[in-house]
Order: structure tokens, then sequence, then C-alpha cells
């Protein structure tokens, strides 16, 4: 049964939720004095509606705006119920609405030009680029400096370091690679180190202490006899060893003579290796006229060559087969007759100055530009360091020889007739005995216009040629710090 009183009662209004707020919003509706909110009669809402605190369109007439944050307030005496608001009916109204609501609390709007004048532009971080290029740099630096100290070490100390790790290869020959035939002499007095020396020197061992390692490791005591011996080159040091204790190895009658030798050099050697006595040599070579020489002595005629002479032979026997070999190469080189002593001269000096075969003819060539008068830059003066040192020993017989390439103060201001830093010209006579490459290239020089010349590794020979005095001197510089690397070696005068 139903109760009258409800039917008569007018039921109350329920309420809405947030979602039948929202659609009744959105619904449009009519006009009405008692539906529009307080504002003009086109029915736009006023600055006080809540539309104009609602979010703010985004573009408004191509000024952007900012947007309003959603929880602005509307004034509590303008607030109305979600029911009884009434929204735009078109875009229009909304943008009108936009267009008339309060200016918000902030800063102003900005414009699109505003937003990108440089102090409102926002500049972006930078690489790292100009510390990425100096990182770089330092680096490359540090790895330079690395590499140029350690090519400083090898190069100053190179050898030594391949020595001690045997990095510097084989220390002596295979055996089976022996081959042709090589002529050493053992001077009286010589050891194990100074034949080793010899054996390099003749192509019989590898290197200059290959023979004298090989007797420190086998812990050999060898007697050696001095005499000429005939071995091959290419030899392995326990090879060679054994073959200089083969008699059969050991020449008679025999006698090697070395380039650069001077004559009291070759009349000792000959003595030994001929057996003869050393008085009848130096007798028979006294008087050069006697081998129709016309000079002071047999200086630079005694040919340097390995001579085999029959038992019997006589002092004067053996001094003339040297001259008459020494005519024979003159004559091979092509030199006039009555220029044989001048030749001979600028070949001994050949001979003792250069380092190497390669260099006999420039070392030539310096002698005679020395000697132009129209491009000389010394005077005329050789300025030859062997023959101030010949010379010397010469005028000074109780001179003790001196292996340094360097000359003393006294044998460049003594006065005797060889010493080329004294006397313009070419010395009195020969200061040694050349050979054939050096008589070749006192013949005919290489051209060129070097007047000077050093041996920057007394090691290797390398020597280098210099035409005006300012290369000379950088040349000379690396002979002395080489030197000072290497203070022991004789050369240096060590």
């Amino acid at each position: 049964m139903t109760d009258p009183s409800r039917e008569s009662t007018p039921p109350e209004a329920s309420p809405m939720t947030r979602r039948q707020a929202r659609e009744s919003a959105r619904a449009p509706q009519a006009p009405s004095a008692s539906a529009t909110p307080e504002g003009d009669a086109s029915g736009v809402p006023t600055a006080g509606d809540p539309v104009s605190a609602a979010r703010a369109m985004p573009w408004d007439d191509g000024i952007f705006v900012e947007r309003t944050p959603a929880t602005t307030v509307t004034p509590a005496a303008e607030a109305t119920p979600p029911a009884e608001r009434s929204a735009p009916a078109t875009l229009a109204e909304t943008a009108a609405l936009a267009s008339q609501a309060p200016a918000p609390s902030g800063p102003e709007p900005a414009s699109l030009e505003d937003l990108f004048v440089p102090e409102n532009t926002v500049e972006p971080k930078r690489r790292g680029g100009r510390g990425c290029l100096v990182t770089l740099v330092i680096l490359l630096a540090i790895l330079g400096g690395i590499v140029a100290g350690g090519m400083y070490v090898w190069n100053t100390y190179g050898t030594q370091i391949a020595e001690r790790f045997g990095w510097d290869g084989p220390s002596d020959y295979e055996a089976g690679e022996a081959t042709g035939e090589a002529i050493i002499t053992i001077e009286e007095g010589d050891g194990g180190e100074a034949i080793s020396q010899t054996l390099y020197e003749a192509g019989v061992t590898l290197k200059p202490d290959s023979f004298y390692d090989h007797l420190l490791d086998a812990d050999a005591i060898p007697t050696f006899y001095p005499g000429i011996y005939r071995l091959q080159q290419k030899m392995t040091s326990e090879a060679a060893l054994a073959a200089l204790a083969d008699p059969a190895n050991k020449l008679e009658n025999t006698v090697a003579l070395q380039e650069g030798w001077t004559v009291s050099a070759t009349l000792e050697a000959a003595s030994t290796g001929l057996d003869m006595p050393l008085e009848e040599l130096q007798a028979a070579a006294e008087d050069p006229s006697a081998y129709g020489v016309e000079a002071d002595s047999l200086e630079g005629w005694l040919f340097p060559a390995t001579y085999t002479f029959d038992p019997g032979v006589t002092a004067e026997d053996v001094i003339k087969t040297m001259v008459d070999r020494t005519r024979e190469s003159l004559a091979n080189a092509g030199v006039a007759a009555g220029d044989e002593q001048r030749i001979l001269t600028v070949a001994s000096i050949v001979q003792r100055e250069g380092a190497s075969r390669e260099d006999f003819g420039m070392v030539a060539q310096v002698i005679y530009n020395r000697l132009d008068p129209e491009i000389s830059d010394t005077n005329g003066l050789l300025q030859m360091d062997s023959t101030a040192q010949f010379g010397y020993r010469a005028a000074h017989p109780e001179a003790a020889e001196q292996g340094s390439v360097f000359s003393s103060e006294e044998q460049l201001n003594d006065p005797n007739p060889w010493n080329t830093y004294v006397h313009p010209g070419l010395p009195v006579g020969p200061i040694a005995n050349p050979g054939d490459e050096a008589i070749q290239a006192a013949q005919q020089p290489t051209e060129g216009g070097w007047q000077y010349f050093v041996t920057v590794n007394l090691e290797t020979g390398e020597t280098l040629f210099a035409e005006t005095y300012a290369e000379q001197q950088q040349n000379e510089a690396q002979l002395h710090a080489w030197c000072a690397d290497n203070p022991d070696h004789g050369g240096c005068g060590g």
C-alpha cells in the first residue's frame, strides 16, 4: 500500500555526482535572467566568472599565453555551485571569455620574439672539445718524448745493449762457411786479445772478440808462436785456433806487410817472417839510390803485400822485390815517370787518413783542394794530423808511439819538415807505404769541393766531408761526442 503523503509531497533533489555536474555544464542552455551569471546582456561571463579562472587557451590571436594553473580559486562572493554554472556555447564565446580574463598575477605573457632574444635563450652546453684536444696534445707530447728518449739511448748505447742481451746476432761463423785464403801475422808478444783482432781484420772470424771469447769459454791457454800463417776466411773460432796450432799452416820464408806501415815497421815484420837479422835489412834499405829511387829514404816504396822467398834470400833481394812491386802499382795507375814521389806522398797521406777504401778518392780531393791557391781555405796548409804525428816521431825517436787520432800541441807546433800545420804544401816525402787503392786515388781523385773531413765513429770508420769550416766544426762535435761515450777507445786517447 502506498503512503499518501509521499505522493502529495514533491521529491527532494538528489545530490549531483561529479560526472553529472560536468555533463550539466556542457549542455547548452537558453539564456535567462535566473540562469545567466552576473555579467552583461550578451551572456558573456565577466571577469569574476569561474570560466576566466579556468585554463586559458594556449593560443590567442597568435600570442602565446601562459597556462593558468588548474588550482585557481574563484572568489567566495562569486562562487556558484556547479549545477548553476553555464559554459559558453561556442569556441568564439570561449575565446571571448579568455580575452576578458584578468591578467595573471605572474609576469607578463611573452611574445614569440621575446622568447628567442639572447637573454631568454638557453645556450646549449658545449662539449669538451677543447679539453679533449689539450689531452690529446699532452699524450702525443709524452709519447714523442718517450720515443725520442728511446732513440737517443739506442743510438748512444745500442751496441752495448745489443751485446749485453745478445741482440747483435751470432758471435761466430757457422761451421762449413770457410772459404778462400787469409794470411795473418802473429807478432812477438801477441796475446789472445791481439790475435783475435788480427783474425777479425783478416776476415777469418766474425767479430773482433769472437776468437778471444772462445778462448775464455774454452778456458784455453795456448802458446802462440810468431810467424806468418795461412788460414781461411769465415772460419769458426774453434777451427781458427786449431789452424794456428797446426805447424803445416805456418809459412816459412814468408812476410805479410800491411798498408800504412812505415819502413821501420815493414823491416821488423820482414825480419820476423824471414827469420833474418833486422840489422841486415836496415842496412840494405839505407841507400834508396841502390834501387833507383831518388829520395832520402825508401818511405812509401816498400809495397805492402804478402811475399814468399826462397831459402837463402838476401836482405837486398827482399828490399828490391818490394820496391819493384811499388813500381808495378804506379805503372798500373798510370803515373807518369818522374811523378812517382809526389803521387806516393799524396797516396801515403790518403792511406793513413782514409778510414775506408770508399773514402780514398774524396780524401785525395781534399788534399788537392787545399793545395789549390784559388780555392784553398787553409792558405795552402794541408793540416793533416797524420803528417804532424809522423814528423814528430821522426824528429823525436825517443817519443812514445801515440795511438790517438788527436795530435798534441807539441806535435802540431813542431817545425819538422813533415808538419803540414807549419809548412804549406806537401811534406818532404811519404809518411807510409800506400797500397794499390790509395795510389789509384792519388792519381785519379773523386771530383768535389770538399775542404774538410773527419771520422766521427772510430769503430765503423764513418767519415763526414764538408766544404765549409762551419760544417766541419759540426762534424768534429760528433767525433768528440763519440769519444765521450767511448772514453776507453785507443783512438780517443783512452
